[in-house]
């Protein structure tokens, strides 16, 4: 069932860790931008991409599985293809997050139903960032 604005602004609003799955370090793609954003707007990001050991210098993860346990992930932003969503979902739901965000374009329902069956909220469709603006939310204090 989707979110509505108050349930997606409770999200954002509770959020301070925020790993981003297929973050590029190349600064023309949306997942770099987004991720740009998300720091400016305090939140700590966590880079997921097993072929970078570094982006926005943030050390990058090959995975969820290998980001170290100690460090809480609470909200998953997915930038895969749509067809790629369930693993990660699954190491999401593994790692226990607080909720998972796919992507504008990312579409996964039967991943996203068992996200939702595990208390796991779940937003598909949206662009975290346009939807961060449009609700108004406030940067976050910053992470030490």
């Amino acid at each position: 069932m989707p979110l509505d604005d108050a349930a997606m602004a409770g999200l954002l609003r509770s959020a301070r860790t925020i790993a981003v799955v297929g973050l590029s370090d190349k600064p023309d793609r949306d997942s770099n931008s987004v991720a740009r954003y998300l720091k400016t707007q305090g939140y700590r990001i966590v880079p997921v991409n097993p072929t970078l050991a570094e982006v926005l210098g943030e050390k990058s993860y090959p995975s969820l599985r290998a980001i170290p346990p100690d460090l809480r992930i609470d909200l998953v932003d997915v930038f895969r293809r749509s067809d790629q969503v369930a693993p990660v979902v699954d190491e999401a739901l593994a790692r226990g997050v607080g909720a998972i965000w796919m992507q504008l374009g990312v579409v996964d329902a039967e991943s996203a139903a068992k996200a939702e069956a595990h208390g796991v909220p779940t937003v598909q469709d949206l662009c975290i960032m346009v939807q961060h603006k449009r609700l108004r939310i406030p940067p976050v204090a910053p992470h030490r």
